[in-house]
């Protein structure tokens, strides 16, 4: 099975080695959309070529716009031409992952394959700076940053990865965060996704502050925080605030938030859904049969670490 991640970057030389790296790792290749970057993101790229990346594309970059309906327009037409099974459409700030460590990720999308389903869901953990640990702004940042949130704005909020479909999907209309086509039918199993959102307060400030996006995106109401983004408001948490990553394996989604520690227009964190388990909340709309194949899956998996752990 052939599985294709497609990243979109600009100006990204700090973290796109580690992206590239990650995904191939995990058995997925790469296309890259560099949207004209000023830095040495090409030049890193460059080196992936021929051991899992497959090509660099220069996306014009318009009256010095991040455009990202455009980006978002090509990403929607290579996975209808590129010859592959499933794509993603990746970030170079992402690391995506299996549901469990028991498989990688080609392999788990292979499996997901294998039951029939044809799209995957995402649940985001995201990485930022703290008070302790204030710069990462380095290529060995996955090393060191490792304090982070659950990022759940609304159920089923990363459903990104696809199988290839006889016509084109829609990536825009949800800015790349749902891709939608007929006959969607999502694995009922979340994967994972790790977000270095940003690796310092001067990271963010050139990555988010200095960004500009064109009007029309802006009418539709994308974007939100990013092109509102004040230097004198940015604030890093405590570490005492977040999860201290420990095992990649061991990712708590509890007590997700609702918005970034970015987003400075709204002072209510706490997601608002019922009951003790926001990270399963969509489950409750999926039919009996799906949610009986999930529940015996993740009882499986609870008894072999439960096995694993009394032996070690």
């Amino acid at each position: 099975m052939r599985i294709i991640g497609v990243v979109a970057t600009y100006n990204e030389e700090l973290a796109i080695a580690a992206c590239l790296e990650h995904h191939i790792a995990q058995g997925i290749e790469l296309y890259l959309l560099d949207n004209e970057s000023t830095d040495h993101t090409v030049a890193i790229a460059q080196t992936f070529l021929g051991r899992g990346l497959l090509g660099i594309e220069s996306v014009v970059r318009r009256q010095s716009q991040f455009d990202l309906n455009r980006l978002l327009t090509r990403k929607q037409e290579l996975a209808f031409l590129l010859d592959a099974d499933w794509f993603i459409h990746l970030d170079a700030d992402e690391m995506r992952l299996a549901p469990d460590g028991d498989q990688n990720l080609a392999q788990a999308i292979g499996a997901a394959d294998a039951a029939g389903y044809n799209a995957i869901n995402f649940l985001e953990f995201t990485f930022i700076p703290t008070v302790e640990s204030p710069d990462h702004a380095h290529g060995n940042f996955k090393a060191t940053m490792r304090w982070y949130y659950p990022f759940l704005p609304q159920s089923l909020h990363r459903v990104n990865g696809w199988k290839k479909q006889p016509q084109p999907v829609d990536l825009v209309s949800r800015s790349g965060h749902f891709v939608s086509f007929p006959g969607q039918f999502i694995y009922p199993l979340p994967f994972r996704m790790c977000h270095y959102q940003f690796l310092s307060v001067d990271h963010a400030i050139q990555k988010y502050a200095q960004r500009r996006h064109p009007a029309a995106e802006l009418a539709q109401g994308k974007h939100g925080w990013r092109e509102q983004l004040d230097p004198a408001s940015i604030r890093l948490p405590a570490e005492s605030e977040l999860h201290e990553l420990k095992e990649v394996d061991c990712l708590d989604f509890s007590h997700p938030r609702a918005v970034h520690f970015l987003d400075n227009r709204t002072r209510n964190p706490e997601i608002g859904f019922e009951g003790n388990n926001p990270q399963y909340a969509y489950l409750l709309k999926l039919p009996a049969s799906i949610l009986i194949q999930t529940l015996i899956r993740k009882t499986a998996l609870w008894v072999k670490r439960t096995l694993r752990i009394g032996h070690s």
